[in-house]
């Protein structure tokens, strides 16, 4: 019995010490967990709540993009302005070495000229001073024996007298001039005229050739080879001596060429080749140009172009066998057809007269040359181009004024 009683108590106590241990074990581990999420709890800063913090982040990440965007676009920039830099100095570069190929060209031609014993005209003979005078272009205006009243009106107008004149070579690097050959009579009554002109004004570049009309090409030829001679320049400009000029818009329009080689400017057309003869423009050599009814190459009108020093040297080289047409704008045009030369068509090189030129100043858009199409220059130009110049003129102050 006894031993009985005692398995019951032991039994007893068994239980509960038992039922104690459970208990315990589930308050320590609900008090570990208690204690665990009070551990990894983050604590709240007064006064930034959860809407702040996530505002922050997204800021965060916000100015780590932003720099990131700033830094190509800035890239991007570096390599285009790279890229620029790059053409401008090839352009440069073969400018130069266009240059410096006629140069050798044309010493190499002078050469053979002294071996074989050809005289070389006294206009050639140039000082080395004057050699190294650079200037932006060379102005030659078409004239003829009889078109005295033309010339005074264009020196009436566009074209700088006396010290001015000087003062545009000087300061401007413009230099224009009269270009007039000589008559079929040496030293008759017309050359001596034109000798007292030209002592009177000293605007007149006297070529090595015979006047006449149906030499217009011959004597483009002479007056481009005469100007590379003589005038160091970046272009060469022929105008006719009926046409208004506006010499600061050309000079700016000139200026932005500067960097390419071998650049031909003007109004560029392509009329009709007229096969009949006796009208006005025949074209003798009709036959080259295809059948009948054919247009000519694009080529500039010969009121007013512009060419680049190397196509100039490039004439003054090769002037006796380069072929003339009857029409001298078309010989020019023909002269550059088998080149690596730029045809730039700038209409304002052949606006018309008033109203047309007028109305384009007053929108901002000054014209280089004014003339009446009808006409190949302005109509009746000695009595009207004083009205063309004052209603679309561009101002002397436009002249001195102007950076190139």
């Amino acid at each position: 019995m006894a031993w009985k009683g005692r398995g019951v108590e032991t039994a007893s106590k068994s239980v509960v010490s038992r039922k104690w241990t459970l208990l315990l074990c589930i308050g320590c581990f609900c008090a570990g967990m208690l204690f665990s999420d009070r551990m990894w709890m983050v604590p709240e800063v007064k006064g930034i709540s959860r809407t702040s913090v996530e505002d922050e982040k997204l800021k965060l990440i916000s100015e780590g993009c932003v720099p990131t965007n700033k830094d190509v676009k800035h890239e991007s920039k570096d390599i285009l302005g790279e890229v620029s830099r790059t053409h401008n100095a090839i352009q440069t570069l073969d400018k130069t070495i266009s240059n410096l190929e006629m140069e050798l060209a044309a010493a190499r031609a002078a050469q053979v000229s002294i071996l074989n014993g050809s005289p070389i005209s006294e206009d050639l003979n140039i000082s080395g001073s004057s050699r190294k005078r650079k200037y932006l272009m060379v102005v030659g205006i078409n004239t003829a024996f009889s078109s005295r009243k033309r010339r005074d009106s264009v020196r009436a107008t566009w074209m700088p007298q006396g010290d001015k004149r000087k003062k545009l070579e000087e300061e401007k690097g413009i230099v224009i001039r009269f270009v007039i050959g000589h008559s079929a009579t040496s030293g008759g009554i017309l050359d001596r005229a034109i000798e007292a002109e030209d002592k009177k004004h000293g605007d007149l570049l006297r070529l090595d050739h015979v006047e006449g009309y149906l030499e217009l090409s011959a004597k483009t030829k002479i007056y481009f080879a005469t100007a590379v001679a003589l005038w160091d320049a970046d272009f060469y400009v022929k105008v006719d001596d009926d046409v208004h000029v506006n010499i600061a818009t050309l000079g700016a329009t000139l200026a932005r060429h500067r960097s390419k080689p071998r650049v031909y400017i003007g109004c560029m057309k392509s009329g009709p080749v007229l096969a009949q003869k006796g009208v006005r423009y025949h074209e003798p050599e009709y036959w080259k140009f295809g059948e009948e009814g054919n247009k000519y190459f694009r080529h500039a009108t010969g009121q007013l172009y512009a060419i680049s020093k190397d196509l100039a040297t490039y004439i003054s080289i090769n002037q006796h066998v380069l072929h003339k047409y009857a029409n001298e704008d078309v010989s020019l045009g023909s002269w550059f057809i088998g080149l690596d030369a730029e045809h730039i068509d700038d209409r304002r090189l052949c606006c018309g007269t008033p109203p047309d030129c007028e109305w384009k100043a007053q929108a901002g858009n000054v014209c280089v040359a004014s003339f009446d199409w009808s006409c190949s220059g302005i109509c009746k130009s000695a009595e009207r181009i004083k009205e063309v110049h004052r209603r679309c003129g561009e101002g002397e102050n436009a002249l001195w004024s102007a950076e190139f």
